[in-house]
């Protein structure tokens, strides 16, 4: 029997392998306007309403692009519209949030050392603090603030680093800076969503009654655009940062999340400039590694959290595991084939840190990890790699055998 892990692993699988898809054709549009946009040249011969054009080649052809600073004077009869990339990309990763942390929150959501909270508080505060965050981050576009663009970028920037706080206070660290991602995410989301395809409807419903279309549609969602270009690098570094226990296990999560924001900036203006001018300038670059080495730094001070190797109370499916017949020797075979990884200081060099943070040497935390353990070394031989410890298939069967105990009943 391979039971519900089995099928979750690759509902996972799949929901993550679609969300990849689409996430790389809306980066890949979005980068791609954005040089575009940048790139356009100026010149007195142009057709009037054109702000600028220009030439590309690809594939083996040429390509004449013009753009329209508020709308042609007739509406085409075949228009490509942008938006499916960025719906797609949210509503599968909502789909991940849900598999993974909501589905798995006694395992990846909750940390009782963080915050002890019940599995249905931690998906209401989950789900609760993306809608809340977009309101708060659309409540400032159209206040007075949302005017000045260096004044709400830098507002923005607070309530950024104000969330990376705030979720480490109550989710795990995988689970905060994770979260952080999301909640980045359906900013740029619900930019295309609720404000920039709405308003180019509105400029094409003008066009199409005879109207002359207002300027103001295409500058706002000209603003929320800007915004989208220089959060999307942190967000691929938050969604990475659950590979990587350093960034999301340090003490200092939240001041890491905060300072790779900075980086996005910096990465993306020199690009913005190099686009725009022809040359980018070079103290990005600059800035760029000196936020990494500070990264890097706090990061291992500490490493990880001491309390994390303690024992600590477990869930009631823990408890199950924990109480299974087999459970004292899966355990002892763990400890002998997988804990010199998964431990405060790994013995394995090259190993600084454990990897994805795991923690495999206490009772509490193996019963906690089961069906991981079960998929990673018992149905598969993921683990450990190239099974450099040796692990026996009579181990691997008595891993199976105690997971199939405390998941079914059967000890």
């Amino acid at each position: 029997m391979v039971g519900g892990a089995f099928y979750l692993d690759w509902l996972e699988f799949a929901v993550r392998w679609t969300h990849v898809i689409v996430a790389i054709a809306w980066i890949g549009s979005s980068f791609y306007f954005i040089a575009l946009d940048l790139g356009l040249r100026r010149h007195d011969a142009l057709p009037k309403g054109v702000g600028g054009e220009e030439w590309q080649v690809h594939g083996g052809g040429f390509y004449h692009i013009q753009k329209y600073m508020v709308a042609p004077g007739h509406m085409p009869e075949d228009l490509t519209w942008f938006k499916w990339e960025s719906y797609a990309t949210w509503l599968s990763g909502a789909a991940l949030l849900i598999v993974v942390y909501w589905l798995g929150a006694e395992l990846y959501l909750i940390d009782p050392a963080v915050a002890d909270l019940a599995v249905w508080q931690a998906v209401l505060l989950s789900g609760g603090s993306l809608v809340i965050g977009w309101l708060i981050y659309d409540a400032l576009c159209k206040s007075p603030v949302g005017q000045s663009p260096t004044g709400l970028m830098l507002l923005l920037f607070v309530l950024l680093v104000a969330m990376s706080w705030g979720y480490t206070q109550i989710f795990s660290g995988r689970a905060a800076l994770l979260h952080l991602g999301a909640f980045t995410a359906t900013i740029m989301s619900a930019n295309v969503f609720r404000v920039i395809i709405p308003n180019q409807h509105i400029v094409v419903g003008d066009l199409k009654a005879g109207r002359t279309p207002d300027a103001k549609y295409g500058k706002i969602a000209k603003q929320r655009s800007t915004h989208n270009n220089y959060l999307t690098l942190p967000v691929l570094f938050l969604m990475l940062s659950n590979h990587y226990p350093l960034a999301f296990a340090s003490e200092f999560n939240w001041i890491i999340a905060s300072l790779v924001f900075l980086m996005g900036v910096t990465i993306r203006h020199f690009f913005n400039t190099l686009h725009a001018t022809g040359k980018g300038p070079a103290w990005t670059w600059a800035a760029t590694a000196i936020l990494f080495v500070i990264i890097v730094a706090i990061s291992v001070y500490p490493i990880l959290k001491d309390d994390q190797w303690e024992e600590t109370a477990i869930t009631p499916r823990a408890e199950r595991f924990a109480a299974a017949e087999h459970f004292d020797a899966a355990f002892t075979a763990i400890q002998g084939r997988c804990a010199m990884c998964h431990a405060p200081e790994p013995s394995w060099p090259g190993i600084a840190a454990p990897p994805k943070g795991v923690n495999l040497v206490t009772r509490s935390a193996v019963a906690t990890l089961a069906s991981d353990i079960y998929l990673q070394a018992g149905v598969t031989h993921a683990m450990p790699p190239g099974n450099l410890s040796q692990m026996e298939d009579e181990e691997r069967a008595l891993i199976r055998a105690w997971y199939e105990e405390g998941a079914y009943g059967e000890g």
